[in-house]
């Protein structure tokens, strides 16, 4: 359900959860069925928002985005969960738990609490590059590859991973293009590699993203060239949306291969922070949308299991005098 909420002044949920994407709401579901009293504060901006469909997710290949998200929200209203349509501003820790202070100035408290609020991508600053981002300019191939095949395909590199990226492209389609842009040179064995493939490597600085009729055409490079594409794959610098954790001192840590930030969590998604859980692409970059889904669920059966543990703890009476 959405809606103002139904917390009363000094009722407490079980759980907090911050973001509603696949990881928040694949934890709450996890979390309603076990009857914990949890609510899901969701801005509404989630990081795919641009793209047609959501993809390598058995049984909902191809969904869009908002129509996974209105089932998801469906799915945890069964089991009482409280889905909120706001932002979290600020976190605090409070000797219980936690609260959360809302973008219309209203708290709400838990006991634990969980973010996911995933990562902000930023793009190369390419005129004409963002109009096309979810659509013609894609990232991953296992995401997107498969609307792409067989097109003419470009690679802007972006990091030493970019010969890697052009070869899993060259799975899809027998035209690709590497441009190596302001990245590394590629080393004397991925020359080879990228030869013995078939794939074009461009020297040179990508100015500007062509189209025509609305799709991608194109790039243009520095020294005048035009390079007729159909797509253009790029790796985006992608950052922790993680300010509204910056009251309780969590820092973002440079993540894998130089592909942005994240925060730091164990196997479980727990922080340093006791009773502070993450799930999803704020604290694995790497995480398709099931994988940030599954990430979710083990996060919250673990917060359960935390809470079932609080609850089971035997107070010793203290000793007559």
């Amino acid at each position: 359900m959405e809606g103002p909420g139904k917390q009363k002044a000094g009722i407490m949920f079980d759980v907090l959860i911050i973001g509603g994407g696949p990881a928040g709401l694949n934890a709450a579901l996890m979390l309603g069925r076990s009857r914990r009293s949890v609510a899901v504060i969701d801005a509404g901006d989630p990081r795919n928002a641009a793209a047609e469909g959501v993809h390598g997710f058995l049984t909902r290949d191809g969904v869009s985005p908002a129509e996974l998200g209105r089932l998801g929200r469906e799915e945890v209203a069964r089991y009482g969960v409280e889905v909120l349509k706001a932002t979290a501003v600020a976190a605090a820790r409070t000797g219980s738990g936690f609260t959360v202070t809302l973008d219309d100035g209203r708290t709400l408290d838990g006991r634990r609490m969980l973010v996911t609020t995933g990562v902000r991508d930023e793009l190369p600053d390419i005129p004409g590059l963002g109009a096309h981002w979810g659509r013609d300019v894609v990232h991953c191939p296992y995401c997107h590859g498969w609307e792409v095949r067989d097109r003419s395909i470009g690679v802007l590199a972006s990091s030493a991973f970019a010969t890697h990226h052009a070869l899993m492209f060259r799975q899809l389609s027998p035209d690709v293009t590497l441009f190596v842009d302001s990245a590394p040179q590629p080393s004397g064995v991925e020359l080879q590699q990228l030869q013995a493939h078939g794939i074009t490597v461009v020297q040179g600085r990508v100015t500007e993203v062509l189209a025509e009729g609305g799709h991608l055409s194109g790039v243009m490079l520095d020294d005048g060239r035009s390079v007729p594409l159909q797509a253009l794959a790029v790796v985006p610098r992608s950052v922790a949306r993680s300010a509204v954790l910056d009251g309780l001192g969590i820092a973002t840590v440079e993540g894998p291969l130089g592909m942005g930030r994240i925060v730091e969590a164990d196997a479980t998604g727990l922080t340093v922070v006791p009773g502070l859980w993450v799930a999803g692409n704020i604290a694995d970059l790497g995480s398709t949308v099931l994988g940030s889904a599954a990430a979710g669920a083990k996060a919250g059966a673990f917060i359960n299991m935390d809470l079932v543990t609080e609850e089971a703890t035997v107070v010793e009476p203290a000793a007559a005098r």
